[in-house]
C-alpha cells in the first residue's frame, strides 16, 4: 500500500506538472480553452500552440528527466556509490561528442542516436577499463577516472565546435547546455524509456541482492557479470537517448534517487519507477521555468538544473550525513 501510495502521488505530481507546462507560456491559455482544445473545439492558433509546440516539448522534458533519473539510479546501485551519474562519469559527455560528430558530418536522426549510444558505451567502457588498470578496482578510483574522462570529452566537444560552421554554432551551444526547443519527436525516447524501465524493474530483485555486495549476490545465485553488463548497456542507452533529445543536462540523475532514498525508498523495484516519475516531473517544471522566466527569451534548461542541483545536492549532503549508506 505504501508503494502504491508513493507511485500514485508521483503520478499526480507528473500530471500537475504537465498541466502547468501546457498552460504556461507567452500565449496565455486558460483551463477552459485547454479543455476545448482537447475536445477539438478551439481556436486553430491555440490548438497549434498546445498540440504542435507545448505538448511535444513537455513530453520530451518528462522523457528526458525520466531517462536521466533511471540511468542515475541504475549506476548508483551498481557501483554502490551515491555520486555515480551519467554526467559525472563522463557518459553524457561521450554521448554528446558522438551526437555532435554525427551532426557535423550530416547524419540523420538515426545516425545521431546511434553515434550518441556508441559514444556513451565507449565512454563507460573507457572509464571502467582505466579505473581497473593493473591494480584493485575501487569506486573512488572509478569516480576520479570518470571526472578526468568527462574533462577529456569537454575538450573533444570544444574541438568539434571549433570545426562547426558558424551558422549552426549557437544552436549547438544551446543544445550542449541542455535545450528542449527542438525536441519535437518524443515518441522514440518514450519507447526507449518504457522498454528500459520494464527491463530495470524485472532486474529489481537481483539488484536488491547486489546492494549487499558482489560476493553475497553470487552466493545467492545472482549472475553478477551478466547483471553488470546488462546495467552497463541499459544505462548507456538511456543516457544516449536523453542526450539526443535535449543535450547534456546535469544533476537530474544524481539528485532524484537521493531524494527518494531520504524518503525511505530502498527496494529497487519501487525506486526505479519512482525515480523515473520524479525526474520527469522535475525536468518539466525546470523547462517551464526556462520558457517563462525571461519570456519571450528562453534559457537552456540545463542551466536551471545546475543552478538548482548544486545547492540541493549540498543540502542533501548536509542532511543525509552518510550518503554512501543509502545505496546499500
Amino acid at each position: 500500500m505504501r508503494a502504491l501510495t508513493l507511485l500514485a502521488g508521483l503520478l499526480l505530481i507528473t500530471c500537475i506538472s504537465l498541466l502547468i507546462s501546457l498552460l504556461s507560456g507567452s500565449v496565455a491559455i486558460s483551463w477552459q480553452e485547454l479543455l476545448a482544445i482537447i475536445a477539438g473545439d478551439a481556436d486553430p492558433l491555440q490548438s497549434q500552440v498546445i498540440l504542435d509546440l507545448r505538448w511535444p516539448r513537455s513530453l520530451s522534458a518528462f522523457t528526458t528527466g525520466a531517462l536521466l533519473s533511471l540511468a542515475g539510479a541504475l549506476m548508483q546501485v551498481l557501483l554502490r556509490n551515491p555520486l555515480a551519474d551519467p554526467y559525472v562519469l563522463g557518459v553524457s559527455g561521450g554521448a554528446a561528442s558522438g551526437a555532435l560528430l554525427a551532426l557535423l558530418i550530416g547524419l540523420g536522426s538515426l545516425g545521431m542516436h546511434s553515434a550518441a549510444f556508441g559514444g556513451a558505451l565507449f565512454s563507460m567502457l573507457l572509464v571502467f577499463g582505466l579505473s581497473h588498470g593493473s591494480g584493485s578496482w575501487t569506486t573512488n578510483r572509478l569516480l576520479l577516472t570518470g571526472v578526468v574522462i568527462a574533462a577529456g570529452w569537454g575538450a573533444v566537444i570544444g574541438f568539434l565546435l571549433a570545426l562547426s560552421p558558424e551558422q549552426g554554432l549557437r544552436g549547438m551551444l544551446f543544445w550542449l547546455m541542455g535545450d528542449l526547443s527542438y525536441a519535437t519527436s518524443p515518441t522514440p525516447g518514450l519507447l526507449v524509456l518504457l522498454g528500459g524501465l520494464l527491463i530495470a524493474v524485472m532486474a529489481g530483485r537481483p539488484l536488491n541482492i547486489l546492494t549487499r555486495g558482489e560476493q553475497t549476490a553470487a552466493s545467492l545465485g545472482v549472475h553478477v557479470l551478466a547483471l553488470r553488463r546488462l546495467v552497463y548497456l541499459l544505462a548507456s542507452l538511456l543516457s544516449a537517448t536523453a542526450v539526443t533529445l535535449a543535450g547534456s543536462i546535469g544533476f537530474v540523475g544524481l539528485i532524484v534517487p537521493h531524494m527518494l532514498r531520504l524518503l525511505g525508498v530502498r527496494d529497487q523495484r519501487l525506486l526505479l519507477p519512482a525515480s523515473a516519475l520524479l525526474g520527469g516531473s522535475l525536468l518539466i517544471i525546470a523547462d517551464t521555468l526556462a520558457r517563462t522566466l525571461l519570456a519571450p527569451r528562453q534559457l537552456p534548461v540545463g542551466i536551471l538544473t545546475a543552478l538548482v542541483g548544486v545547492p540541493l545536492f549540498l543540502l542533501l549532503l548536509h542532511h543525509g550525513r552518510n550518503l554512501h549508506s543509502e545505496t546499500r
